[in-house]
C-alpha cells in the first residue's frame, strides 16, 4: 500500500518533466506538434501502467485477465482525450480573440470530457470485476482516477484562461 502511494506521489511530482523525457521520433525541432502530443501519449500510457502494476495485487490468472482489460480502457480513454486534444487545439488558434461563444465551446467541451470520462471508469469498473476481485477493481479505478487528476491539472496548468 505504502508504495502504491509512493509511486502516486513520485508521478505527481514528475509529471512536468515527462514532457522532456518522452521519446520523440524526430529531433525536437523537426517533431510536428502532433507527433510530440502521440509520443508524449505513448510515454504517459506506459507510466500510467507501470504505476497501475505497481500498485495492484493480483494472482498470474487475475493479471492474464486484467491487463488486455486495461489496454481496452486506455484506448477508450485515448480517444475522449482526442476530443479534449482538438478543443484545445481550436481554444489556442482563436486565443486572444476568442467569441462568447468559442470560450464557452471550449469549457463545455472541458465539462464534457470531465462526463465521459467519469461515465467509462464506471463502465469499467464494472468489467474490470470480470477480471479481479472487487477490492482490486476498486483500486485500478482509484488510481485511475487520481492519475488522472495529475494529468489534467499538468496540461491544465499550461492552458491559459479564457480572456
Amino acid at each position: 500500500m505504502k508504495s502504491g502511494l509512493m509511486a502516486i506521489v513520485a508521478l505527481a511530482s514528475t509529471f512536468p518533466a515527462w514532457s522532456a523525457d518522452a521519446p520523440a521520433a524526430k529531433p525536437a525541432a523537426e517533431a510536428t506538434p502532433d507527433e510530440i502530443i502521440q509520443d508524449f501519449r505513448k510515454d504517459l500510457e506506459a507510466k500510467s501502467a507501470d504505476v497501475m502494476a505497481k500498485t495492484l495485487t493480483h494472482n498470474g490468472d487475475q493479471a492474464t485477465k486484467f491487463w488486455p482489460l486495461y489496454k481496452e480502457y486506455q484506448k477508450e480513454l485515448a480517444s475522449i482525450v482526442d476530443g479534449q486534444i482538438e478543443a484545445t487545439k481550436a481554444y489556442a488558434k482563436n486565443y486572444g480573440r476568442l467569441t462568447d461563444a468559442e470560450a464557452l465551446a471550449y469549457v463545455n467541451a472541458l465539462l464534457a470530457r470531465d462526463q465521459k470520462v467519469h461515465d467509462l471508469r464506471l463502465k469499467w469498473l464494472t468489467k474490470f470485476q470480470t477480471a479481479v476481485p472487487g477490492t482490486v477493481a476498486a483500486r485500478a479505478i482509484q488510481v485511475e482516477r487520481r492519475l488522472g487528476l495529475v494529468q489534467q491539472v499538468g496540461v491544465s496548468s499550461q492552458v491559459p484562461l479564457v480572456r
